[in-house]
């Protein structure tokens, strides 16, 4: 029996982030969209910056991202958000402005104007999740797909002299000078989450004090076009996408490695 005091001594543990709408998800089982959709929204609340966030969606999986985010969004054009971004941005400097992108969209039509607004240190924050596919158009090989990996247009497996070598765009885009925080981090198990999460805060942290561009790139799963159990598809990014793709921090502005470490 469940009496009043009970109820009073009941703590929450789990429960719905603001920044996250009530609406049902179009993501496929095991996909780990959705755990990222949540680590941003808890961000987003704890920072206390949902009132003044704006998304921009990208196409392709994440294309209804805008639905599911309860801040202000709207959708960009294929490979176009950081452009979007960036003037969205620039005519709203007090706003923060995040892209939530997949590779296809990030990596492949939109590597221009990711390079570009990296370069020009843009004040983004840009969550990219790389699951070394073509997700929404069917499973076709994208430039973040592995060597020998086989998709719906690479059906023997990546070819290096045809298709070249797999991009790693945190480690580009950590070049630049206008970035100030560029990490890779991983979804595939609980421990990798947090740390995925910590690294999220922190790229909004770099935005808030106006460092310049952040990005935090997150392996992802994607057991549909992987032909893959989800407990499959999570032990394929431990065993074959983190050993291409290593997890670090691959640039840390100063200002924001030292207030890390006094907020620890």
């Amino acid at each position: 029996m469940v009496t009043l005091a009970n109820k009073q001594s009941e703590k929450i543990v789990y429960e719905r982030p603001q920044s996250l709408t009530d609406a049902l998800t179009h993501y496929c089982p095991g996909c780990t969209h959705g755990t990222a959709h949540r680590l941003v929204a808890e961000v987003l609340d704890e920072l206390d910056i949902r009132e003044r966030s704006i998304l921009v969606a990208s196409v392709g999986c994440s294309v209804f991202s805008y639905r599911y985010f309860n801040v202000d969004a709207c959708e960009a054009a294929h490979g176009r958000a950081a452009a979007m971004a960036t003037g969205i941005k620039r005519v709203n400097p007090d706003n923060i402005v995040f892209t939530y992108q997949g590779d296809g969209d990030l990596a492949s039509i939109g590597i221009a104007e990711t390079i570009h607004a990296a370069a020009r240190g843009e004040k983004l924050t840009v969550i990219f999740l790389n699951n070394a596919i073509y997700g929404m158009t069917g499973g076709q090989m994208a430039p973040t797909s592995l060597i020998g990996q086989k998709t719906r247009s690479s059906p023997f497996g990546r070819n290096v002299q045809q298709a070249g070598y797999p991009m790693r765009m945190a480690e580009i885009l950590s070049g630049l000078e206008g970035t100030a925080y560029c990490v890779r981090r991983s979804l595939h198990d609980a421990r990798h989450i947090n740390q995925a999460k910590k690294a999220i805060k922190l790229a909004f942290q770099a935005q808030i004090m106006e460092l310049g561009f952040s990005m935090v790139e997150l392996l992802s799963t994607c057991p549909t076009n992987w032909h893959m159990s989800p407990i499959e598809a999570c032990a394929w990014v431990r065993d074959n996408m983190i050993p291409y793709y290593p997890l670090g921090d691959f640039k840390v502005a100063h200002r924001l490695e030292n207030a890390a470490k006094r907020r620890s």
